[in-house]
C-alpha cells in the first residue's frame, strides 16, 4: 500500500465549511463527511491535528463593524469556535477515533488547557487533537492560529479546506471568469493580496517553511487524496 506523503499535519476547517449548504450554525451531514475522512487518514498513520473557525457561528470583524467592542467580539468568536470544536469532537467519537480539544482560553470542563507537549504526546498516542478558542488573543485569527500551531507542533503541511477547490484570482462563487492557481508562492499570496489566509498567517508559514494546500471539503475523499500526494487544489510554497 502507497504511503502517505504527510505524517503530521494541520487541518484548517473554516466555520463556513462546517455550515454545509446551510450557510450557518451546522450541518450533521458535513460534519459526520469530515468526522469520517479525518478517522480514515488517523486509521493511515497520519498525526492529525484540527483548528477550527467560527464563522458560521459568529465573526468578530462583523460584531466590530457594528460597534462592538473589537476584543468582545473576537472573544466572542473564539467561543464560536469551541462549540464546533465539540461538535467535531463528539463527530469523530462517533466515528471511532479517540479525540482531545485543546483551548487557548482555559475552560477545563470542557476542554483541556493548550498546552505544546501535551499537544505533540496526544498526537503520539493516536488522538486526534482540535485546536479550539484560536490563539488566545483578539486581533489573530484562526488562520494565524493554524500557522502558529503548525510551527510549534512541527506539522509537514496545513490543508485549508474551503468550499472551493482552490485560490483564484477572483471569487469563484460571485465571477464565473474566475482564474484558478494550482501553484503560488508566499510571497504571490502577499503581493497580489490573495484570500488564502490573512497576511499574519502567510508570513508564518513563509518563515517557517510550512506548505499550505487548499482544497475542496465538500467532495468525499479530498483529504485522503491531498496526503497521499495528488495534485488537487492550490499549493502554496516557497516556489510556485
Amino acid at each position: 500500500m502507497e504511503k502517505p506523503r504527510y505524517n503530521r499535519l494541520v487541518l484548517k476547517i473554516s466555520g463556513e465549511a462546517l455550515a454545509g449548504t446551510q450557510g450557518f450554525g451546522l450541518q450533521q451531514e458535513m460534519l459526520v463527511s469530515v468526522a469520517a475522512q479525518v478517522a480514515e487518514i488517523r486509521g493511515m498513520g497520519v498525526e492529525v491535528c484540527v483548528v477550527v473557525g467560527g464563522g458560521n457561528l459568529w465573526r468578530g470583524i462583523a460584531g466590530s463593524a457594528q460597534g462592538m467592542d473589537r476584543a468582545t467580539a473576537d472573544y466572542m468568536g473564539m467561543l464560536a469556535t469551541v462549540m464546533n470544536a465539540l461538535a467535531l469532537q463528539d463527530a469523530l467519537e462517533k466515528a471511532g477515533s479517540d479525540t482531545r480539544v485543546l483551548s487557548a482560553i482555559e475552560m477545563r470542563q470542557v476542554a483541556e488547557p493548550y498546552i505544546r507537549r501535551r499537544a505533540i504526546r496526544h498526537m503520539e498516542k493516536g488522538r486526534i487533537v482540535i485546536f479550539a478558542a484560536g490563539t488566545g488573543n483578539p486581533y489573530f485569527s484562526t488562520d494565524t492560529t493554524a500557522a502558529l500551531r503548525a510551527a510549534e507542533v512541527e506539522a509537514e503541511v496545513i490543508l485549508m479546506a474551503k468550499r472551493v477547490d482552490g485560490v483564484y484570482d477572483l471569487d469563484p462563487l460571485k465571477n464565473p471568469q474566475a482564474k484558478k492557481f494550482d501553484r503560488l508562492s508566499y510571497l504571490d499570496v502577499l503581493s497580489k493580496g490573495l484570500g488564502v489566509m490573512d497576511s499574519t498567517a502567510t508570513s508564518l508559514c513563509m518563515d517557517n517553511n510550512i506548505p499550505v494546500i487548499v482544497f475542496d471539503l465538500t467532495i468525499w475523499g479530498n483529504i485522503r487524496r491531498v496526503i497521499m500526494g495528488e495534485a488537487i487544489g492550490t499549493y502554496v510554497g516557497r516556489d510556485s
